[in-house]
């Protein structure tokens, strides 16, 4: 995804207002216009299954998910707003390159559209007749007691609590055909990761800096001293200014990948970590 962000000229309220807080007039107004949007997201959807080049459709799709982006979180719908910055970098960069299209963009437009109807609680509209098949479902998070072998050891393990950037993750490296787990929470994921067999796989660790139960650094730290050499380590996070960066990198990061994230720009840069 992939993932190219310029999150820290944003300034975000410091109290987070949730849909209850709301007067109910004004937030089944708000609803019925994001509704109104989804039906505009899933007839680009359904363009792009036809043409992916469309270029119309493109910065269409880029304009409605920045709307979204923008308006989502002001109405307490924080998931939803994550999810469209991502698809909007990603619609960015699609737009830039409207014949590259080496993934099925209709099908991707289609799971956010899903998706998102989700996350703002929402029926999302039926697939058009032309779209090129139903969006798929997030998978679910492993059990992180299953150890895999080494001959079965993941290529990419996601560690990520936001599930709207975890979902969009997990579509582009299932479309790739990359072997991969995912944990949303930092101590199970420790675990796992201290108990995982990968023979002599080094496997890319896309790791959080904001997770519950135990942070990025002190996972990073953890397996600097009892797995030495063993992970490479990428940082996804939202504070993406230098000093930040720099601590990561100190810290013994291989890369940061600020957030919100463009799909195809994360895919190439996982492509030449894992090494394909």
């Amino acid at each position: 995804m992939a993932f190219a962000a310029r999150l820290s000229n944003l300034v975000f309220m410091s109290v987070d207002h949730t849909p209850a807080e709301l007067p109910p007039g004004l937030l089944a107004e708000y609803l019925e216009s994001a509704a109104a949007q989804l039906r505009v997201l899933a007839e680009l959807a359904d363009r792009l299954a036809v043409a992916a080049n469309d270029t119309e459709a493109l910065d269409r799709l880029r304009r409605e998910t920045h709307k979204i982006h923008g308006s989502a979180g002001s109405y307490g719908f924080w998931e939803a707003s994550r999810l469209a910055a991502g698809m909007e970098e990603t619609a960015k960069d699609w737009v830039a390159r409207p014949h590259e299209a080496d993934l099925d963009r209709g099908s991707i437009a289609q799971w956010f559209v899903a998706q998102l109807a989700e996350s703002l609680q929402l029926e999302a509209p039926p697939p058009g007749e032309h779209s090129a098949r139903a969006a798929p479902a997030a998978a679910p998070s492993p059990t992180p007691a299953a150890s895999p072998t080494a001959p079965d050891a993941p290529e990419v393990i996601l560690v990520e609590d936001d599930p709207a950037l975890a979902g969009l993750l997990e579509y582009g490296l299932r479309a790739r055909g990359y072997r991969f787990v995912t944990f949303r929470n930092g101590r199970d994921a420790l675990d796992a990761l201290l108990a995982l067999d990968v023979g002599d796989l080094h496997p890319l660790l896309l790791l959080d800096v904001d997770l519950p139960a135990l942070d990025g650094y002190s996972i990073l730290d953890t397996l600097t001293r009892e797995r030495p050499g063993q992970y490479r380590v990428v940082f996804t996070t939202v504070h993406g200014d230098e000093s930040e960066q720099l601590r990561g990198l100190e810290a013994g990061a291989l890369d940061y990948l600020v957030k919100p994230i463009s799909l195809r720009v994360a895919l190439e840069k996982i492509r030449r970590w894992v090494g394909r």
